[in-house]
């Protein structure tokens, strides 16, 4: 085996631990994957005879070219968003399966990766690699250009934000098992069960951006909401419980990209209140937060 095959063999082996680096640094798979090809690309232009720990590197490239691109995705304000095409499992191109990356964004957890996309690309960076990768800070300070107590606190402000404000206890229970009713049903294609959760005047307002063509953009009455909303039960699927503005709601991810929210008000263990918001401009100034 000569030195190239040999190398070769090595990136192998750290491919699969490469690309979950990349997948959650960056939450779309066909990117990883270009930052895990870059790599491979360095490395085979690198000269790593004095290398001890290869796979300690390549993260460190990774990581690299990971940061790169979210800055780019910054500079250019490309939104992590979908706002054209609602269903994610059409065939593509490049033969990636839309339905395999959906299955990795619900391993990883849609809502983290939501909440992962607000973040500075430094914060995200020293997030991922430290808190799910268990990254040095003295390694992270390197890649980002920072101290390692810079890269502590960058770090800290991320997982501020992934972990959210608290909230009463007894009140964020009380909605978690509202919406998780919610979302039972409504995968469940279950009109009896959404109706148990809604109150019966309650009222949905969706933004001009979550309405077809022609749809009203505010429904009042359980029963007539929930009619429409079982016809859409696939898309349920894709639906996590998240927090929303500091109480409990639900975040539309396909492949862990934003497509659209549901902020609920809850009286009385009832849902009295829906807004449905889909326009890119409102998703980004909401206040998402992983519930554990």
């Amino acid at each position: 085996m000569d030195e190239h095959d040999l190398l070769a063999e090595r990136f192998e082996a750290n491919r699969s631990h490469l690309r979950a680096v990349a997948y959650r640094m960056l939450g779309s798979l066909s990117e990883a994957d270009d930052a895990v090809q870059e790599a491979w690309l360095r490395l085979s232009r690198s000269d790593t005879s004095g290398v001890e720990n290869l796979g300690g590197w390549l993260t460190t490239v990774v990581a690299r070219v990971c940061l790169d691109m979210l800055r780019s995705r910054t500079s250019r304000r490309e939104e992590p968003l979908d706002t054209s095409a609602p269903e994610p499992i059409a065939s593509r191109k490049d033969g990636m399966d839309p339905e395999r990356e959906a299955l990795l964004a619900d391993s990883v957890g849609l809502a983290l990766l939501v909440v992962l996309d607000r973040l500075a690309p430094a914060e995200r960076l020293a997030f991922v690699l430290h808190d799910m990768f268990a990254v040095p800070f003295e390694e992270i300070a390197g890649i980002v250009g920072r101290s390692p107590d810079a890269a502590r606190q960058l770090a800290s402000r991320a997982r501020r934000r992934v972990q959210g404000a608290p909230t009463a206890g007894a009140d964020l229970a009380q909605q978690r098992e509202v919406v998780a009713a919610f979302l039972a049903a409504l995968r469940g294609g279950d009109f009896e069960g959404l109706l148990a959760v809604l109150d019966p005047d309650v009222v949905v307002r969706a933004d001009a951006v979550a309405v077809a063509a022609g749809g009203s953009r505010e429904v009042h009455g359980a029963r007539t909401w929930a009619q429409g909303a079982i016809a859409f039960s696939r898309g349920a699927r894709f639906a996590r419980p998240a927090l929303v503005n500091g109480a409990v709601g639900v975040v539309v991810a396909p492949r862990g990209r934003l497509f659209r929210v549901l902020s609920f008000t809850i009286e009385g263990g009832k849902i009295v209140k829906v807004d449905v918001i889909a326009d890119p401009e409102r998703l980004q100034k909401l206040d998402l937060a992983v519930l554990s």
